[in-house]
Parts: C-alpha cells; structure tokens; sequence
C-alpha cells in the first residue's frame, strides 16, 4: 500500500470510528475493503464516490442499512462535503429541471426500468411507496393497510370519482374503486406504468392517462397522491397544489403522501441523482407549508418515516431473493447498484434524517374539523 492510501485509510478509520465503525472489522455494520483506492474515491466524491466504489466490487457490508444509519447519526456526510454535492445542490437550487422535457427522465430512467423487477421486489401489489406497519407484520399487508387509510382518510364513498396524480401502476385506484365503490383518473409520465396500469384496472372506472399533472383541468371528489411528490422539484410545488386545489371540489380533501427532510431542503444526494432518481429533491417542511398557503388548510400532518425502514428492508430481502431469474435480464453491477440503493435506503430512514408524510387537505377547512384515522 503506497503511502498516500495508508493515510487515506487511517483518515477513513478514523471518521468510521465516531460511527463505532471498523474496516475489515467482524460484526454486521463493519465494511470489508477490497480495493484500496476505495479510500481515495470516496474522500474525491464523498457518496457518489462510496457508491460507484460498492457498485464496483470494491467493498461490501452485511448490513449496508445498519451501516448507513451509523454513518448518518454521527454525521460522517458533513466531512464529505464535496464538488458533486455542491453542483446537484445548485443544480436543483436553480434550475427547474423538473418541467418540460426534464419532467419525463424520471419515468424514462427509473419506472421504465422493467416490470420484472419491481413486481419481484414490491410484493403482491406494484405498490412503489412506504407500507404503513402499525398493524402489519408482512410487507403486503402494510401497503394494503397504507391504501386502506389513504381511502379513510379522504372519507372515500361510492359513487365519488377521483384523481391520483402519479397514479404508478395503478395499485391505489384499483384499490379504492374494488374497496370504496368510486370511479377515478390517474397520471403519469411512465409508458410502462400506464400500460400496466391500464390492464391492472381493466373492467373498473378507471382511466389512465399518459399525462404532465400541469395539464388537469377538471373537479373531482377527492385527489390524491403517493410517492410522486419527491419529482416535483421546489420550483414546481406552488404549481402543484394549485392544481390539486383546482381539481377538487370545495368540499373534497386532498391526500399528499411523500418523503420530507428534517432541514433545508435543495440538497439531493449526488448517487441517488445520478444512478437512481434523476430530477429529485426531498422537501422541506418549510417549503410544502409555504406552497399550500392560501390553498388549503391542512388538517393533518402524519408522519410515519420509521416504516419506510421496515418497507425498504422488505423490498431488498424480495430482490435478493428474485435476483436468480432477475439476473438474465440485469448484470451484477445493477444487483450491486440496487442493493446498495434500497440498503442504503432504509438506513436513511433509520437515522431519522428523512421522514414520510402523509397529509390531510381541505380547501376551505371542514366544518367540525377531521378526525382523521391512524
């Protein structure tokens, strides 16, 4: 080992060691060191660095989520302050790159992945979003658990039409319209999703459209939206709950279930940008409230970041063990690339340095208020 990588692994044991971290160590948050130049990629580009080195073969852990919430709750990422953190934090501070034709690389790069994976990693419904767990002890139970109090809490009867603005593979509608008895419209900027969805709801009151949410122009009942929200980009906030007030009725609710961050907001993580979500951005809670004044009033702030943990573990234990007949389709750069994505994930969560929203809008405010279901 030349000199300069011997004081880069001293440096990294050190910082690892705040996390009660060791390299080479025995237990499950330890990593394993391959390939020396690990060090000197990770001081270089901080998490894009440690990513592309995992993606590599350079280093492994047996517990990359418990690893990761280690990392976090020290606060090891404020000595990675690096270049590529800087350009994606001013990338997304001043461009709007979640309008026009930038609004479709999402769908493009990630949903249009193939739906082998995500129906070998999400379990009996394509459900792409947190599961809620306080009743729940399998993953399909706590996404049917988290479309059943979506449903409860927009006060869902039969006959209401809705709109599910991201609908994904159409999961939430089909739920709503079988359970609830309503007829509904989703949106996405997903080919793949749309044609699945289609077929998922085919013989239902459903219709999917291929669509920009900007372009909705019509009332509903009740409008909801679960996952999507993380897309929009912080330009682009104000924008949408105009359109969520536009399209539902005065004395209709809204539902906004999506991913928060704790600080200021207009920081994503470079890897995340680059190999997993182009054009995303976590909000800040200061950002949604002030995007929705004057819009809404909110009668509901639920948070429940903890079961995206428990959601992200189930969905890496689901590709694991599906990589065998996923493997024709994927090479082990992209098993590597996942595994990293989802374990690293749920360490996130566990750290509680992001959290999951749900919530609960009225136009005007409903007279009496909401007692809104947990």
């Amino acid at each position: 080992m030349s000199h300069d990588s011997a004081s880069l692994k001293a440096r990294a044991q050190g910082l690892l060691q705040q996390a009660g971290i060791t390299i080479n160590g025995h237990r499950s948050t330890d990593i394993t060191v391959h390939d020396e130049r690990t060090y000197a990629r990770a001081f270089a580009h901080g998490s894009l660095g440690l990513g592309e080195a995992y993606m590599d073969g350079w280093w492994d852990c047996a517990d990359l989520a418990g690893f990761m919430a280690r990392v976090l709750n020290a606060h090891l990422d404020d000595s990675l302050r690096t270049l590529d953190t800087l350009v994606a934090h001013l990338k997304a501070r001043f461009l709007n790159l979640q309008r026009g034709d930038h609004a479709w690389e999402v769908g493009r790069q990630h949903y249009d992945l193939g739906n082998d994976l995500f129906e070998a990693m999400l379990g009996k419904r394509l459900v792409y979003s947190c599961g809620y767990w306080a009743n729940a002890w399998n993953l399909d139970d706590a996404q049917e658990a988290k479309l059943d109090l979506i449903c409860r809490k927009l006060q869902l009867t039969p006959g209401q039409r809705i709109l599910d603005i991201g609908c994904g593979w159409g999961e939430a509608l089909k739920f709503a319209a079988e359970r609830y008895g309503v007829s509904g419209v989703g949106i996405t900027i997903s080919k793949e999703q749309a044609e699945y969805a289609r077929e998922l709801c085919r013989g239902l009151p459903i219709e999917i459209r291929l669509q920009d949410y900007h372009e909705v122009d019509e009332r509903f009942d009740a409008v909801l939206s679960v996952g999507m929200f993380e897309h929009v980009g912080g330009k682009n906030y104000r924008p949408w709950f105009e359109v969520a007030r536009r399209c539902v009725r005065l004395d209709g609710l809204v539902l906004l279930h999506c991913i928060g961050s704790n600080g200021a907001a207009g920081r994503p993580d470079p890897w995340i940008e680059k190999y997993i979500f182009p054009n995303s951005v976590i909000p800040s809670m200061a950002q949604v409230s002030s995007a929705l004044e004057s819009l809404f009033v909110v009668e509901d702030w639920h948070n429940f970041g903890t079961d995206y943990d428990r959601t992200l573990v189930a969905w890496q234990a689901n590709f694991d063990a599906a990589w065998p007949r996923l493997s024709s389709n994927y090479d082990e750069r992209f098993r590597r690339m996942w595994h990293f994505y989802l374990g690293c994930s749920a360490g996130v969560f566990r750290s509680r340095r992001d959290q999951l929203w749900q919530l609960t809008l009225s136009p005007r405010g409903v007279p009496g208020g909401v007692r809104v279901p947990r």
